[in-house]
């Protein structure tokens, strides 16, 4: 088994800023380094797809990460995705049925910050996409969500099920 991981962005990859104007240029994701660091066994692909603040990812990019998806050899997918829209992005896959098993997750410090959260939630995606049947799922604060059932609650900085 392999396990096919996309990158677009986020807080995980230390890119937050308030406007598209603000984006940094020639950004390397740190998220190569998180795998090494984790010590995965499993193989692992890495494939860059866009270096965004979630803030601004459309439904053109939702496109682009579906597209990417749909043309991964291996049937088992993480992708590391800013908090902010992540919710929408898992809306967006889920709603078209790929059969695959995907999941999503993100972190509320970057990869690179210090206490981050980005190794324990990289480790349960790794591992919940080996075990979960073809769907959807967002992987944050040590659960795990169907597409159709996750919101991210500003309030608390969590995620949790719909109310």
């Amino acid at each position: 088994m392999a396990i096919r991981i996309l990158t677009t962005g986020g807080t995980i990859d230390n890119l937050e800023y308030d406007s598209e104007d603000q984006a940094p240029q020639n950004v390397e994701s740190l998220i190569p380094e998180l795998v090494d660091q984790a010590r995965i066994t499993v193989k692992v692909n890495v494939e860059f797809v866009m270096a965004k603040d979630s803030k601004f990812v459309t439904d053109q990019d939702r496109e682009v990460i579906l597209r990417r998806c749909l043309d991964a050899e291996e049937d088992t997918i993480v992708i590391t995705h800013g908090t902010m829209t992540m919710a929408a992005t898992a809306k967006y896959l889920g709603e078209r049925n790929i059969p695959k098993t995907i999941v999503l997750l993100g972190a509320a410090v970057p990869a690179n910050g210090e206490r981050s959260d980005a190794l324990f939630n990289l480790g349960t995606a790794v591992t919940a996409v080996q075990l979960l049947p073809h769907g959807v799922y967002v992987t944050m604060n040590g659960q795990v969500f169907p597409w159709d059932n996750v919101r991210k609650n500003l309030d608390r900085g969590i995620f949790e099920t719909n109310p």
